[in-house]
């Protein structure tokens, strides 16, 4: 089997696990308000070859969020954030460029395109999804205060356990 196939496969269950066995465990709320919830999941999608095809990115994008949506109970908000993020990720990538463009073997880390390129990679992408997230999730405007709150701390908070996974995983492909 392909190296980039295991690795996928071992990002998979590796962030879905982390997610769903200590991370969905990590809130902090008060008065029936979660102030912010930690997404690393969405790693998974980010981390994907930039010569997927986009139809295999928007389906594995659906499996990931199908399988936080079982373990979350919330039917189809994870899969629709999910699948919303793969679908955009090629334009997001178009946009953010770097001077010299991409190497289509390439995987968008840090390892190949730089930290300060990737962090700004994984905010825009995160961002977008929790957006997504919030709003599909609260299914209305009226609680846009809400939505902006939640996607913010949620955002800060996720940012830095994206950080701190790049660092100690490091992955080159």
């Amino acid at each position: 089997m392909n190296r980039t196939i295991l690795n996928n496969i071992f990002r998979f269950l590796g962030f879905g696990l982390a997610q769903v066995l200590v991370l969905k465990r990590i809130t902090l709320w008060w008065e029936g308000f979660h102030y912010f919830q930690i997404f690393l999941y969405p790693l998974f999608i980010l981390l994907l070859p930039l010569r997927t095809p986009q139809q295999l990115l928007v389906f594995l994008g659906f499996v990931i969020g199908i399988s936080m949506d079982m373990f979350y109970d919330s039917p189809g908000v994870h899969a629709s954030a999910c699948v919303f993020v793969a679908a955009i990720r090629p334009w997001v990538l178009d946009w953010i460029a770097p001077r010299g463009g991409y190497d289509s073997k390439h995987v968008p880390t840090k390892a190949q395109y730089g930290l300060p390129w990737f962090l700004r990679y994984a905010a825009i992408m995160l961002a977008l999804h929790l957006i997504f997230y919030f709003s599909v999730e609260s299914f209305t405007f009226v609680y846009a205060i809400q939505i902006f709150l939640k996607t913010l701390s949620s955002w800060i908070i996720s940012m830095i356990f994206i950080w701190m996974a790049m660092m100690i995983l490091n992955p080159k492909e």
